[in-house]
């Protein structure tokens, strides 16, 4: 360098303008090639020098900082070494944001492109699309002359290394070969150069337009620091400190006069000289902002909707209508559109996914708390649930306290009786199965607080009143009096939690980024926020105590059986696009305090959950969980879907505008029982629709609770229908079945019924599971025969019928007859239908439930117990659909359904010939997607899989030996209710079920001796 580093910052230090003549000294050096690589390394020692700080700028006239751009899609550097001085631009986070919109594009939007960014200030923008996306050529173009030379500096800065040599990317080009800077009054330059543009940028704080001449004069190189910067970084809301002077010399010296308003209401403008006196005088001044733009909306994923719609779906396209009138509705509704379409198109079939709900969305809640609120969180700790409503009443039946307090706006869909309860003290005179007492309380923090602390609750649920959400002081109360006092708090925060890429300060989140959350709190946050579905719901809830998270995700699998993947797919994608909009990484985490993350002793887990939740055979944990396992454990189907299926669900996303007759149900359910059951309904009946049949199993048992009668379940009934009654405290009895067919005979029905007050008798059927058994018109008769004479409720579950390999062979239902014969038996006697589609149609993220009453009092009695979770308006259209299709025997999907029904019949006698030469006695199933089978020859046997794997084989082991050594997921007989019988499902994909057949053979392998 002709001078020293100690001369070059002494020359800074004198003013702004010996700062800028020193640097632009120091670009003329870069420019020279015989020079460059010795003025590249003087900046790396001079950056070593003066490091990165606001004390440097106000020293030394100028900073240099790094500019974080690391992102999950970038194929570039992770950052950017950027010099800055007081007279241009200094970037601030809306300049981020600028940036991270830019990379929500595909990557074909600036590849091989000529671009222009007008303002590009210190170039550091123009330089970042260079390197990500390797350009033709970008123009940074700015009106202030000294942003256009530090914008030079900066490229030299990055396109060399630190010891002056090129930094060459994947086309062995430079930065030096794809950016230039030059001063520009907007396109001016291009202009006069005749420069072809494809793709024009700017992230302009304000465009002026006085009077030409005057500009041209004004705007030079020597011009006042202040009046550049003022050109530079212009902005609505006038700072108390913004010096505005320069706008007043504009004004002098020409004609154009600015306008000004006085405060942010004022509707009469004002003169730059006015605003400049009153702002002097204390006024606060502000100005109008226009902002233009020219847009296709969403062209790429626009692009992607139409693609999907030629690949053998045209006929959906006449509903497809993407007319707006809402921007906003717009942005939301057609991205999801492109990643439903994507999905459907990609996907033959929808892939297992755990009771805690999808990985890929509790990532996207994790991802978005770390990105904007900058709260560490991991997928395991969120659990997803179908509503807030649905998980606030399943937190009180996991801990079922004595007492609780909730906020009076989230009691509407809680239990009839723990409202009106008077039980406050426990006594075991007034105790119940369902003893919990609600107390309703105002959502005011000091009035929660004053409560809180009299009645000494076990749970409190409460949300926080907005006037309070922005501080966490009234959060931090709330959890110092009920660590205090030993209650569990969940916080609801869903009406202050924004799906925005701005969102609102929140002083719980704000609390969460600098503390750990204590053991004895979390937070719950139900997602009704989006611009189209306002009625769409899923929640969440937050807990970094591992063992509230396995309790919760266990308690969802018991209640629910899974979230309906559709309602996370909608979300998931509104996060999704809330990230892309975010560089990852660019703010580091806070240290979090974690001094007051344990709490006092706290209420644990109702015994009856505890006892379910650790002895029920449950799907397999999620720390084990990888692409390896096999899942022959779950009532779910993994066969492709078909196309019917498919356009079905698109459509009802697509259509806009839809009526109430398009969305009801009920006609075409009645059809289906009467056609399928010759089940009868009438005016009396009442349908009951839900996201899934496992969930409304759950309203019956609590019927059942509350009616005093006990739950009878045939030997060999779903093992997941049995935990969730222990669950809920039911009273249960367990019917032997025949033991050569395991099916339930009025015989063993008789002698059970007759010792039994308030029988409620459970029959899964046509098609019985786990067994795949089929029960006959002519036994049904003479087993509802049996329930009329003693007068039992009966629940008859269809769910996992309509799948029966040989249909014209066991002939079919018909129930009406039977049941008409039986109606005047006896008063209490009454038959209820449960079932479900996703089975009998494979329609994979399509979950649907209904459930027919024809007893006034089980009516009563069932909405008395309003927590149910509905199927969203979308899914009921969809369902109506195809339940059309199918009355009316449309070959798409019939044939689909008969092909993929042909396919289980296949595979079960695959597998029970793979069994039987594996040494398992397998009981021939004649429907549905499972059968069960008696590992005979390993009882008692030792399996070695290898030096650290060996089990010695007995009932209680089968499973874990199995998984542990080959990955096969299945249930034993503490699922099945079997002595000894397991159970294999079939409807996996193609190259899951080889696998399985795999790993059963490496079973017999691994038996010794």
């Amino acid at each position: 360098m002709a001078v020293s580093m100690d001369e070059f910052l002494k020359q800074c230090e004198q003013s702004g303008d010996s700062a800028y003549a020193a640097l632009r000294s120091l670009l003329e050096r870069l420019e020279d090639p015989a020079t460059r690589t010795q003025s590249r390394v003087f900046l790396s020692d001079l950056y070593k020098r003066v490091g990165d700080s606001d004390q440097c700028l106000n020293k030394y006239h100028f900073r240099i900082q790094d500019v974080v751009l690391e992102h999950e899609a970038d194929q570039g550097r992770k950052k950017l070494t950027m010099m800055v001085i007081p007279s241009i631009f200094i970037p601030e986070d809306w300049s981020f944001t600028f940036y991270e919109g830019l990379n929500r594009h595909p990557d074909s939007i600036f590849k091989d492109r000529t671009v222009a960014e007008l303002g590009c200030g210190n170039g550091w923008i123009s330089i970042a699309i260079a390197d990500k996306w390797l350009p033709s050529k970008v123009y940074g173009l700015d009106i202030n002359p000294r942003a256009v030379k530090v914008s030079w500096i900066n490229l030299y800065l990055n396109a060399l290394d630190d010891k002056g040599q090129p930094i060459y990317d994947a086309e062995k080009k430079t930065l030096l070969d794809r950016v230039e800077f030059y001063e520009s009054d907007l396109l001016s330059h291009c202009r006069d150069n005749d420069i072809q543009l494809e793709r024009i940028v700017g992230c302009i704080p304000q465009i002026l337009n006085p009077n030409p001449d005057a500009m041209s004069k004004m705007i030079t190189e020597n011009a006042s620091e202040d009046f550049l910067y003022d050109l530079s970084n212009y902005c609505a809301l006038q700072a108390a400190d913004t010096d505005i002077t320069a706008l007043v010399e504009i004004e002098k010296n020409s004609p154009h006069r600015f306008e000004f308003f006085m405060g942010l209401t004022g509707d009469q403008p004002i003169c730059a000289r006015t605003a400049w006196a009153y702002g002097k005088a204390g006024g606060r001044i502000a100005h109008a902002l226009s902002v233009y733009s020219c847009q296709l909306r969403q062209p790429q994923q626009v692009k992607k909707i139409f693609k999907f719609l030629r690949n053998g779906f045209q006929d959906v396209g006449s509903s497809l209508d993407l007319s707006f009138e809402d921007d906003a509705v717009a942005d939301e509704k057609i991205p999801f559109l492109a990643y439903l379409a994507g999905e459907l198109k990609e996907n033959s079939s929808f892939s297992y996914e755990p009771p805690a709900g999808s990985l890929k969305f509790r990532n996207f809640i994790a991802g978005f708390m770390k990105t904007y609120h900058h709260i560490p969180l991991k997928s395991d700790n969120v659990v997803i649930f179908p509503s807030r409503s649905v998980a606030i009443e399943h937190v009180l039946r996991l801990f079922s306290p004595r007492l609780a307090v909730v906020d009076e706006h989230l009691t509407r869909h809680l239990p009839r009786q723990w409202l009106t309860s008077l039980v406050i003290e426990a006594s075991e005179k007034n105790g119940s199965k369902d003893g919990i007492t609600v107390i309703e309380a105002p959502r005011q923090s000091d009035l929660m607080v004053e409560l809180i602390t009299k009645l000494r609750p076990q749970v409190v649920i409460t949300g926080i009143a907005q006037f309070e959400a922005v501080t966490s002081s009234a959060f931090v109360h709330l959890l110092d009096v009920t660590r205090q006092i030993g209650s569990r708090l969940f916080l609801d925060i869903s009406d202050q939690f924004e799906l925005s890429s701005l969102p609102n300060t929140n002083g719980v989140l704000k609390y969460l980024a600098g503390n750990v959350l204590p053991s004895h709190a979390s937070i719950v946050c139900g997602l009704v926020k989006n611009k189209v579905y306002s009625d769409l719901e899923v929640a969440f809830v937050i807990s970094e105590e591992e063992a509230i998270f396995k309790a919760l995700s266990k308690t969802v699998e018991v209640l629910e059986g899974i979230t309906t993947p559709i309602r996370q797919h909608y979300y998931g994608c509104l996060f999704h696009e809330l990230l892309a909009f975010q560089l990852a990484d660019r703010h580091p985490l806070p240290e979090r305090d974690s001094g007051k993350a344990k709490s006092a002793e706290v209420i644990g887990f109702a015994s009856s959950a505890t006892s379910v939740l650790n002895n029920s055979e449950l799907s397999i944990g999620e720390e084990e969980k990888s692409s390896a396992l096999i899942h022959m454990d779950v009532d779910q189907s993994f066969l492709p879907t078909p196309s019917a299926v498919k356009a079905s669900i698109f459509e009802s996303f697509a259509r806009q505008n839809v009526g109430e007759g398009e969305v009801d149900v009920n006609p075409s359910i009645k059809q289906f029982v009467q056609s399928s059951y010759g089940f009868p309904t009438g005016s009396s009946s009442e349908f009951v629709y839900s996201d899934s049949a496992q969930a409304i199993f759950t309203k019956l048992v609590l019927c059942c609770n509350q009616e005093g009668g006990t739950l009878c379940f045939p030997s060999g009934s779903n093992g997941n229908y049995i935990s969730s009654a222990k669950f809920l405290k039911a009273s249960i009895v367990t019917i032997p079945t025949d033991s050569e067919g395991f099916k339930l005979t009025d015989k063993q029905l008789n002698k059970v019924l007759d010792t039994v007050k308030k029988p409620w008798v459970y029959i899964c059927g046509p098609t019985a599971n786990p067994t795949g058994l089929i029960y006959s018109n002519k036994e049904m008769e003479s087993i509802l025969t049996t329930c009329a004479k003693f007068g039992a409720r009966v629940i008859i579950d269809t769910s996992f019928s309509g799948l029966e390999f040989d249909g014209e062979a066991w002939g079919g239902w018909n129930l009406e007859a039977t049941l008409s014969s039986l109606a005047s038996s006896n008063p209490s006697f009454c038959v209820s239908l449960l079932g479900g589609m996703s089975l009998k149609m494979f329609t994979g993220a399509l979950k649907f439930g209904f459930l027919i009453l024809n007893h006034p009092a089980l009516v009563d009695a069932f909405y008395s117990f309003p927590g149910l979770s509905k199927p969203h308006a979308t899914m009921r259209y969809a369902v109506r659909k195809l339940l059309g299709l199918r009355e009316q025997k449309v070959e798409e999907l019939t044939n689909a359904v008969a092909a993929n029904t042909k396919t289980l019949k296949s595979r079960a006698q695959r597998l029970k010939e793979t069994l039987v030469k594996s040494g398992w006695d397998v009981v021939e199933p004649q429907g549905g997607i499972s059968l069960v089978a008696k590992p005979s020859a390993y009882l008692n046997k030792v399996v070695k899989f290898s030096s650290t794997s060996e089990f010695k084989v007995d009932e209680s082991n089968i499973r874990e030996a199995i998984f542990r050594g080959t990955g096969l997921c299945i249930n034993s007989a503490s699922w099945t209710g079997l002595p000894g019988y397991c159970r294999f499902t079939t409807a996996l994909s193609d190259d899951d079920f080889e696998r399985a057949m795999d790993c059963i053979k490496r079973l017999k392998d691994a038996l010794k001796g």
